[in-house]
């Protein structure tokens, strides 16, 4: 089994990512996680050269993501909520998803990724909505083909209590993991 996770958050040992931490330690199989702060994977520059190829015209680290998102089994978006929403550098990476729409829309191929199951972590202070976030997020889950989505995972003590400390964060990570491992 492979999991893909795209992890929204630039601070190093946070919230959003002790959480994915527990994830993975209850995961079977293997894992690969992008960094989407890191930088190493641009945003989609509408160039529309995928409408006629079958790849992307930028080289950065995302054909190497790509062929993982095609072979892997589960996915999942992580990422903290600022002002109701997900992370622009989780945007900017997962925009280069174009290159399967044109695949679908232009040039009448079959979506080149195997169905898999979906999961969503989000992290946030305060008691604000994280409905905008869920919305997105399930939106791109299902462009790379998640038919199934977990139970979402919410954590939004964060100004009070780290997520690692919040039972019912690390409880429904918990959950996700299993959800993967019923293959």
């Amino acid at each position: 089994m492979k999991t893909l996770i795209f992890n929204g958050s630039g601070r190093k040992n946070g919230d959003t990512e002790n959480l994915i931490q527990e994830l993975v330690q209850n995961l079977d199989g293997e894992y690969k996680i992008v960094n989407t702060f890191d930088g190493s994977i641009k945003a989609c520059v509408d160039c529309r050269y995928c409408w006629t190829h079958p790849t992307c015209c930028v080289q950065d680290g995302w054909a190497e993501v790509a062929l993982y998102l095609q072979e892997c089994d589960n996915l999942v978006i992580a990422s903290p909520i600022y002002f109701g929403e997900l992370t622009g550098p989780v945007m900017s990476v997962l925009s280069r998803m174009q290159m399967f729409w044109a695949a679908k829309l232009f040039r009448k191929e079959t979506l080149p990724i195997k169905p898999k199951r979906g999961g969503i972590i989000l992290v946030g202070g305060g008691n604000g909505s994280a409905a905008a976030a869920i919305k997105t997020a399930s939106l791109l889950l299902r462009q790379m083909n998640a038919k199934e989505i977990g139970e979402e995972v919410f954590c939004f003590t964060t100004d009070a209590r780290k997520a690692a400390d919040d039972p019912a964060a690390v409880e429904q990570v918990k959950k996700l993991a299993q959800f993967f491992n019923k293959m």
